[in-house]
């Protein structure tokens, strides 16, 4: 089920190309504390600082499977600038491209972890918006087997650009995906244009949902149960991408041109779920690029974002290709014709 180019061929100076918003992450785990202000001092189990962000955990999980890949961004000249494209090359990713903007903060999110792998997310955006298509190299794009654009919604620079550039990646025979992330003002209906040149479109559930609901409200998606998580995929599948959607602990379903997938997840004790989604996009996109169907892409997927709960951080346990391909074969996966998911039980 995979795409035919859209166009002739260049020769492919990477295999990814991810658009990127760029950050650290401060990571916490409060354990049971009860957090307060007041400026009373309290231990937390643990903290750390890592690389944050969609995007570049994504590209560092795909290049750790084998894949050359670039990230175009705009980060500040500060010293969380140099430690973000530090850590990003660090782990084998050509940061040519990043653009330093004098005078900038670089983003930072603060990450609370809890036990049970919930989080809270507390993120300044900082040059996030910063990025437009002025700054991305025509020569890249048009050289990159796979285009890929992260946290849309944050990258508000990048918005009105991204269906010209995702044209022009797909005319030069490139395939094209998006991670929407959240829309924290609610304005998930500003994505439709992008939608028109996306050819895989990777949401988590309660993305699905509220994206559906937006840009196909009479299909009426209102919660993030299963059953509305698939008519939802459907929905945005008939707006033209194949939607693989995240369902964390339970594996993924994707809608797909003749039906839907439905992948199991399998019994992983979670260290810290950061990144597991964008590690999820990663295994994706490896298995698109190797010629992969949806059903075998979607696997794939599934096994990186279980690995990657096991570490600590984004990048904190990232699997090779071996590993992907391993963990595929174990994953659970069932292909459906055309017909409508189940209903939801009354």
């Amino acid at each position: 089920m995979g795409h035919a180019a859209y166009g002739p061929a260049v020769a492919a100076t990477v295999d990814l190309l991810v658009l990127a918003e760029l950050n650290p992450d401060v990571l916490v785990a409060p354990g049971s504390a009860d957090l307060r202000f007041g400026q009373v001092e309290q231990l937390v189990d643990r903290a750390m600082i890592t690389l944050g962000s969609s995007g570049a955990i994504t590209a560092c999980a795909a290049a750790a499977q084998g894949l050359s890949v670039a990230v175009c961004a705009v980060v500040g000249d500060d010293p969380v600038g140099d430690l973000t494209t530090g850590l990003l090359r660090g782990q084998g990713v050509d940061v040519s491209a990043v653009v330093r903007r004098a005078g900038w903060q670089t983003g930072l999110s603060v990450v609370l972890t809890r036990e049970d792998g919930d989080r809270a997310i507390l993120t300044y955006s900082g040059t996030m918006a910063e990025l437009s298509a002025a700054d991305i190299a025509p020569s890249l794009l048009i050289g990159a087997r796979h285009v890929h654009a992260s946290s849309y919604f944050l990258q508000r620079g990048l918005q009105s650009d991204l269906p010209g550039l995702f044209a022009e990646a797909r005319a030069a025979g490139a395939t094209t995906s998006l991670d929407t992330g959240w829309a924290p003002r609610g304005e998930w209906a500003d994505v439709r244009p992008a939608l028109d040149g996306v050819d895989y479109l990777l949401p988590n559930a309660a993305e699905c949902v509220h994206l559906a609901a937006a840009l196909e409200p009479a299909a009426g998606h209102r919660s993030a149960d299963e059953s509305s998580v698939h008519r939802a995929a459907v929905a945005l599948r008939r707006i033209g991408p194949t939607v693989a959607v995240k369902l964390g602990s339970d594996g993924a379903l994707a809608a797909v041109r003749d039906g839907w997938v439905r992948a199991r997840g399998r019994a992983v004790r979670p260290v810290d779920t950061t990144g597991a989604g964008d590690c999820f996009n990663a295994g994706f996109i490896a298995g698109i690029l190797d010629g992969e169907a949806a059903a075998d892409a979607v696997r794939r997927a599934v096994a990186c974002g279980e690995l990657a709960v096991t570490g600590w951080g984004g990048t904190g346990r990232l699997a090779t290709r071996d590993e992907a391909l391993h963990g595929a074969a174990r994953v659970e996966a069932v292909e459906h014709d055309d017909t409508p998911p189940p209903a939801a039980a009354s």
